[in-house]
């Protein structure tokens, strides 16, 4: 979506618009709450910014806020921490409305375990066993700050919040951990995966459809708009 952005604030603005993003996605991976940041000489109100710019968007996207920022600001590297969300449907039947907008696993999930089996992620650790071949980040390292797992309604909803995430990081944990709920692992084998640093011994990489990067934490003398929860989805 970021060369759509950026064709729809270049014609609002009537020049060249290059953006910045608070965290870059996979394919088929969503955003509901992804910050950016660009530079331009034209002086445009925040509302106008917004309304402007959607009337030019894809259909696919809308910008939600517009803020002036200082020029210190950057949207990636000034990010304190950043939120995803995995939505899973468990369920005999795989999902037709909600296709391409949720995981899917074929049987029901035992909640409790995976919520136990997330908890033993949250701290500073070395998260290689989760870490895509791919990866180019400097280190394995990452302080993951939250790991939730909850039931809300016929969805299983996994949040993390962390200083920073590698390639593939969620959805290969998302895998791990629906092992643990399917029953194939005790809740501790995501503690021993951990451990070990070894990608061979975990889940294969779990499908993008059901990620969303649902939010971006900065200084708050950045003034920008507090972190706002979005409404999952619902089946009907």
């Amino acid at each position: 979506m970021q060369d759509h952005l950026q064709r729809a604030l270049s014609q609002l603005a009537d020049e060249p618009i290059e953006v910045t993003a608070a965290g870059r996605t996979d394919t088929g991976v969503h955003a509901s709450a992804q910050v950016v940041h660009f530079d331009t000489q034209a002086a445009r109100d925040p509302s106008s910014w917004v309304r402007g710019t959607n009337s030019h968007l894809h259909e696919g996207a809308r910008v939600l806020w517009a803020r002036g920022v200082a020029p210190g600001f950057h949207a990636r590297y000034g990010a304190l921490s950043r939120t995803y969300r995995y939505l899973l449907l468990d369920d005999g039947v795989a999902p037709a409305i909600l296709r391409h907008r949720v995981g899917w696993y074929h049987k029901p999930l035992d909640v409790e375990c995976m919520s136990r089996a997330a908890a033993s992620l949250v701290g500073e650790h070395d998260f290689s066993s989760f870490r895509d071949a791919q990866c180019q980040a400097k280190s394995p390292v990452r302080h993951l700050m939250q790991a939730r797992v909850e039931r809300r309604g016929p969805l299983v909803v996994f949040t993390f919040r962390a200083n920073a995430f590698l390639h593939h990081m969620i959805r290969n944990v998302v895998g791990s951990i629906v092992y643990v709920g399917a029953g194939k692992h005790a809740p501790e084998w995501i503690a021993e995966l951990l451990a070990r640093r070894d990608r061979r011994e975990a889940a294969p990489t779990f499908a993008a459809d059901g990620l969303y990067l649902a939010g971006v934490e900065y200084d708050p003398a950045f003034g920008l708009p507090a972190f706002r929860d979005q409404p999952l989805l619902t089946l009907p």
